[in-house]
């Protein structure tokens, strides 16, 4: 067996073992914590504020195919969302449900390439994709930290939250300074095999600073998903009975924990999105349960949501001419 067989082998279980440990530890590093208080008592309420919370984040999947489709866009590699939605809602089935180290943004490259037939654009598409966030996400905390003064005051949790965002504001610029410079990724923009990909990222970065207007619908897009997820956040919250907690701290530290929580060293973040919470949330005076809660409830909604592309993963992609696109 190659190497890297052998690794893709082990990294599963490997990343399985992690995320257990991680909760493991924050087990030990609050002795007194309850763990019949961890999960929500089932009323009415509780069922209505977690039904919103799926719906909204249904409806955030929408808004990321949104996104994607206007990187395509600027790109000039126009794609309908009836082709786009499926491919997302696939994409999140195979990263939140599927026992696979693959990932979802492979299935959705694969998936697309076969409609467009250019795998290396529709490569760079997704990264430029999962790159604009890296500028939504810090901003949102900038802004919830602007607008509500206090939070600006809460020891490790604001530190950390500033860090996260000014390390990924300035991991982005690094990364499209180099891709977007033509001694660096520019040199791969013409070579074959696997450089052609880096050169895709290249020439995307380059076509989007052709079309503002495209770019200025990119960053929109991905700002209504990331808002639409912090309202999300916030109906759990509510059916876990600490809704009083507000739309501001979210707005600050949820940002912080959906950057930690795509480290790949656990399962879909398992452990560390929880320890991101009680990071950020018990300085604002919520139990560790209800913090640790509001992880694990988030994590399940998004299961339930990702069911929702088991249809489009399992009917797989035919190739047909790109459609029109028009919504």
């Amino acid at each position: 067996m190659a190497a890297g067989e052998k690794r893709r082998r082990w990294a599963l279980p490997a990343r399985i073992v992690i995320s257990l440990f991680m909760l493991a530890v924050l087990y030990t590093r609050f002795p007194e914590l309850s763990w019949s208080e961890v999960m929500p008592v089932w009323t009415l309420s509780t069922a209505e504020w977690l039904l919103g919370a799926v719906l909204l984040t249904l409806i955030a999947m929408v808004l990321s195919a949104l996104r994607w489709q206007q990187v395509l866009k600027a790109m000039d590699l126009p794609t309908s969302l009836r082709t786009l939605v499926p491919l997302a809602f696939a994409g999140q089935f195979v990263s939140n449900v599927l026992p696979t180290t693959i990932g979802g943004d492979v299935l959705r490259v694969s998936r697309l390439s076969k409609e467009n037939g250019d795998s290396a654009e529709t490569f760079a598409s997704v990264v430029l994709e999962r790159l604009s966030g890296w500028l939504v996400l810090p901003l949102i905390t900038f802004f919830g930290l602007i607008i509500n003064p206090d939070l600006r005051h809460q020891g490790d949790a604001t530190l950390f939250a500033v860090l996260i965002s000014a390390v990924t504001l300035v991991g982005l610029v690094v990364i499209i300074g180099v891709a977007d410079h033509p001694r660096l990724g520019g040199r791969f923009a013409s070579r074959e095999g696997w450089a052609r990909f880096v050169g895709a990222v290249h020439l995307g970065v380059t076509r989007m600073r052709s079309h503002p207007a495209a770019t200025v619908g990119i960053v929109l897009a991905g700002l209504l998903y990331q808002l639409v997820l912090c309202v999300a956040a916030l109906m759990v919250a509510a059916a876990l009975g600490f809704g009083w907690l507000g739309m501001t701290p979210l707005l600050a530290f949820f940002p912080a924990v959906l950057i930690a929580q795509v480290l790949p060293i656990g399962i879909a973040g398992l452990g560390v999105r929880e320890g991101a919470f009680v990071l950020f949330l018990t300085p604002l005076g919520v139990p560790a349960e209800q913090a640790i809660a509001l992880g694990l409830v988030l994590y399940a909604v998004n299961l339930v949501v990702s069911l929702a592309g088991a249809p489009s993963f399992a009917l797989g992609s035919r190739r047909r001419p790109v459609q029109d696109p028009a919504v």
